[in-house]
């Protein structure tokens, strides 16, 4: 069964998040593991987890994403920023511990002008210093659009990233359909070509989640604006191939779009039907 849902907020709790996406027709979600912009977490509430795992056993929600705050950069050139990346990170999988079934996604981050070489490094050092053996979450580096110092605008960067942390095994990769696209990935004409890509560069196997997102802006221009499905330049037919490809379908999609829950339930519904693709990943 295809899993697809959407980002919901996470302030009134585990339990609403879940009834909120089976309202809408989702059987999976994300949310902010806090503020998107601060970085204090409130009190983990462990009756509202209960509540909600009893809920999505019921249910058939499986896999959640949780993503970290966009403040977080684990490789800023300011060591009090790089710190409170790693208090953060450290903290969110400590919580993520009583949601098992959860990945964990992140934004690798910004080299602010040291080169991203350095950058890579900093981010597989804190990468190195958060993961450990018996850590159940899977943590997420999610591919980016390219703009300014961003790193992750690549597959080379984050596969560098990858080879540089011992404890590889504890990492994926979350593939953004509007930021691969925006970087200079032509999933719309080229799909195959890009999995293909991604497959030599890093493995498939890395590959365990997707935001589904069309783009406000034309191929390759290292934007990163996100816009409803099928209102940008990707369009609704090539983000249903990407969906019901063969080689993703098993991933849950999560979308990012600028919407509020009935365009959510819409474009679920969209994405869920299979008419006009085709062959499912080329054209």
């Amino acid at each position: 069964m295809l899993k697809i849902g959407c980002h919901l907020s996470s302030a009134k709790g585990f339990l609403h998040m879940g009834q909120e996406a089976l309202s809408i027709g989702a059987n999976t979600f994300q949310f902010f593991t806090r503020n998107p912009r601060g970085s204090k977490a409130k009190e983990l509430d462990l009756q509202d987890v209960e509540a909600y795992r009893a809920l999505a056993r019921e249910k058939g929600i499986r896999t959640i994403v949780a993503h970290a705050p966009y403040t977080l950069n684990a490789c800023s050139a300011d060591e009090h920023v790089r710190e409170f990346a790693r208090q953060t990170l450290r903290d969110d999988l400590q919580r993520l511990e009583y949601l098992p079934e959860a990945l964990y996604n992140f934004h690798p981050g910004s080299h602010v002008g040291q080169g991203t070489e350095r950058g890579i490094e900093l981010i597989a050092e804190q990468l190195n210093q958060i993961l450990t053996p018996t850590l159940h979450t899977t943590v997420l580096l999610e591919t980016m659009a390219g703009k300014g110092s961003e790193v992750g605008g690549c597959f080379e960067e984050l596969a560098a990233i990858i080879e540089r942390v011992e404890l590889k095994e504890k990492l994926g990769v979350c593939l953004d359909t509007c930021h691969v696209y925006d970087a200079g990935y032509d999933i719309v004409n080229h799909l195959d070509d890009v999995l293909a890509e991604f497959d030599c560069t890093i493995g498939l196997e890395r590959l365990r989640a997707v935001h589904v997102n069309d783009s406000k802006n034309p191929f390759g221009s290292h934007k990163d604006r996100h816009e409803k499905i099928g209102k940008g330049f990707l369009g609704l037919e090539a983000l249903r191939r990407v969906v019901h490809h063969p080689l993703l379908s098993e991933l849950p999609f999560c979308l990012e779009t600028p919407n509020e829950l009935p365009g959510y339930a819409e474009e679920i519904a969209l994405l869920r039907e299979e008419s006009a693709i085709g062959q499912a990943g080329s054209l």
